[in-house]
């Protein structure tokens, strides 16, 4: 099929791009290249060393035979651009990346808070407005997070997006008395957003909601898990092609950014207790559930179908211990910077993926290997005074520095 990645030069959208490319779908990359320019802001680049668009593209096709279109559109700002995208392209799927991915960074300041929610909102909108302008069915296939639904059970595991309840009223239709009746309602599960970056991921769900009621938009929503990895078959066939691998305060995902720690020895930032239950997903298995996702779209006028896309749950203080176990690292206890409980459970349904054959790749020593070995390989570029996480959630916290009582 043919695809329109939006955001495919970002972390999870590049190796979605070469994954599907490599897979035999026609792929066209849609991205205003604002991460690179996010790295500049901040003065933190990738560990791994990124190549231009253009060098990345010109070595996809020259090691596969295969080649990756590119658009350089805003998809939040240039809706015109967008609207002659599709109906130039005529895509049968888009997938959307094109959001700003960092929770940290979207609660850095009021700049960012108001970056995000303008850049994640209108670029989603933008899409589904676009869509129904072309009158075009197309497929959405979005990346969402397991942050929408906060953290924590209500004692139960958390469903694939709906939930069924049940309402008991002694009113009719009209709300005049009756019979004590009972009324069962789906309902999306309710979101408890823990930053700016998740909320507007909860925004995205409604705007979902309301197209695929309103317009019969046929839409899949993937509530992802925190992506670990940083190598997929595809990245690995040359270095001109190798993924980003963020470690900084901002952007880094917690098991990376563990994984890089112990091959610089940098002591394992572990935010408050650890009590932190999070999701996990290998990148490997991100790129194999966007295309099962590509290859089971709901049918017109159906409800936004959503899938829990995580593979397994881990605290985050057990990790630190098996990585420092693993790799010898020292494990540091640093203020949270994040308003969140100290500890939690999450238990989560993700059958559908496991039925459609996703075979999970799951937490394994090689594995963690693998990445460590990445980050050795790349430790003279890492610059360690950008490791501390020092956004936060309110005012009267301070950040924590694991290298302070050194001094």
């Amino acid at each position: 099929m043919k695809v329109a990645i939006l955001g495919g030069d970002g972390f999870c959208g590049w190796p979605a791009s070469l994954y599907l490319s490599d897979q035999g779908h026609d792929v066209v990359i849609v991205d205003n290249l604002s991460r690179r320019a996010i790295d500049e802001e901040l003065g933190a680049e990738s560990l791994t060393p990124i190549a231009s668009i253009d060098d990345r593209l010109a070595a996809w096709e020259e090691v596969s035979g295969k080649k990756i279109g590119f658009a350089n559109i805003d998809v939040a700002e240039e809706y015109d651009a967008l609207l002659d995208f599709l109906n130039t392209q005529r895509p049968d799927a888009v997938v959307h990346f094109a959001e700003q991915r960092a929770a940290p960074y979207s609660m850095k300041n009021a700049r960012n808070k108001r970056y995000t929610v303008d850049n994640n909102v209108r670029a989603t909108h933008n899409l589904l407005a676009a869509i129904v302008e072309t009158q075009q069915d197309i497929h959405v296939v979005h990346l969402g997070t397991m942050g929408v639904y906060g953290y924590g059970t209500a004692g139960m595991k958390i469903p694939e997006g709906y939930l069924e309840v049940q309402v008991t009223t002694d009113e009719d239709e009209n709300g005049q008395p009756a019979e004590e009746r009972t009324i069962t309602q789906e309902i999306l599960y309710p979101s408890n957003p823990g930053s700016v970056y998740h909320m507007t991921k909860v925004l995205d769900q409604h705007l979902f909601a309301y197209y695929a009621k309103n317009d019969e938009l046929r839409i899949t929503d993937l509530h992802q898990g925190i992506i670990w990895g940083t190598t997929t078959e595809q990245t690995a066939r040359d270095e001109r092609l190798i993924n980003r691998f963020d470690y900084d305060g901002d952007y880094g995902t917690v098991l990376n950014r563990f994984l890089m720690q112990s091959a610089v020895g940098y002591p394992l930032t572990v935010h408050g207790t650890g009590g932190q239950t999070r999701a996990f997903i290998h990148i490997r298995d991100m790129v194999r559930c966007i295309e099962i996702a590509l290859n089971n779209p709901p049918a017109r006028g159906q409800k936004v179908k959503i899938f829990n896309q995580m593979t397994e749950t881990h605290r985050v203080r057990d990790l630190a211990e098996l990585i420092g176990k693993v790799s010898g690292a020292e494990v540091a206890l640093v203020p949270n910077p994040r308003k969140e409980s100290a500890e939690n459970e999450l238990h989560v349904v993700n059958e559908t993926f496991l039925d459609l054959g996703l075979n999970p790749t799951t937490l394994a020593e090689g594995l963690l290997h693998e990445v460590e070995e990445v980050a050795k390989k790349y430790a003279d570029r890492a610059d360690l005074d950008k490791i501390p996480a020092r956004s936060l959630w309110t005012q009267n916290q301070q950040a924590g520095d694991p290298r302070a009582a050194e001094k």
